[in-house]
């Protein structure tokens, strides 16, 4: 494989990773484990925080999702919520996914 090609590959990966963060979190308020979780139950792969954690940060960043620390027990926690910006740009996202349908299914054919 030649380093343009996995270059696209880890581009596309990175944007469906942010594309699933902000899905899950349009259905409610969550930890980053919890994300992590999430996206290994939809996936069926493994993920490390080392992979989602920066675009939590990204999103976040960029006002996509806010984060708000509470205490849980003991232990202080991070819960990550989406953002009407970020829940208009999934609802972008979607038409867009929605409008490229068949091209997708026409290209994995």
């Amino acid at each position: 494989m030649s380093f343009i090609e996995e270059d696209l590959i880890k581009s596309a990966v990175k944007g469906l990773n942010r594309v699933m963060i902000l899905w899950i979190l349009s259905r409610g308020s969550l930890s980053g484990y919890r994300i992590i979780k999430e996206m290994e139950k939809l996936t069926e792969r493994s993920f490390n925080s080392g992979m989602i954690y920066p675009l939590l940060y990204d999103l976040e960043e960029e006002g996509l999702i806010a984060g708000k620390w509470a205490q849980k027990g003991r232990r202080i926690i991070k819960y990550y919520s989406i953002t009407e910006e970020g829940s208009n740009a999934l609802k972008n996202i979607y038409d867009l996914l929605r409008k490229t349908r068949e091209i997708i299914l026409d290209f994995l054919k």
